[in-house]
């Protein structure tokens, strides 16, 4: 997988088939962009999970905070992290490790986040990967509803895109 570059196919497959996020560095700090992040996917019907140590037990948009992601008893699609690419490979090897215990499919390394080597290890576990992208971003982006922001996304286009605006799509809508 060239992770320098993914197509809106990939993308779009792990945005529609994903129901469950574990936000990884989640902050219940309004400001923080993971608190976006969380507030946004809750907002087109996917289940966030919280993760942070230093809040576990607390909840965050009246989801509540685990400190670990092997606190977490319920399936997650996506592993979300939110710290620094150091702190990705210890995460990225919880995520492989409770694969199968909790469903996990992806693990998706946010903005400025990236680890080839947890990701090699996360692919050969059988894990998809998406670094230094943020769903929030790709949602609006494949949605159209980035443009409607007067965002240029750089081009015109008579497509339909990829997940539908206002709800989740279960298959792909077109191709990228």
């Amino acid at each position: 997988m060239n992770h320098d570059s993914y197509s809106d196919t990939y993308i779009a497959g792990i945005l529609n088939g994903a129901r469950t996020f574990a936000i990884v560095g989640a902050s219940p700090n309004t400001s923080r962009p993971s608190y976006f992040v969380m507030k946004y996917l809750i907002g087109k019907g996917y289940r966030v999970i919280p993760v942070n140590p230093g809040h576990g037990g607390e909840t965050v948009l009246e989801q509540k905070v685990f400190a670990t992601l092997e606190d977490i008893v319920e399936p997650v699609d996506v592993v979300d992290i939110f710290r620094n690419p150091a702190a990705a490979f210890d995460i990225t090897r919880s995520a492989i490790a409770l694969k199968d215990r909790l469903g996990i499919k992806v693990v998706w390394m946010q903005l400025s986040v990236r680890n080839d080597a947890a990701a090699a290890e996360a692919e050969a576990a059988g894990l998809s990967v998406v670094m230094n992208r943020c769903p929030k971003i790709e949602y609006g982006r494949l949605s159209g509803e980035i443009g409607w922001i007067g965002f240029n996304t750089g081009s015109i286009s008579a497509k339909r895109p990829l997940l539908a605006p206002g709800g989740l799509q279960r298959h792909v809508i077109g191709k990228g």
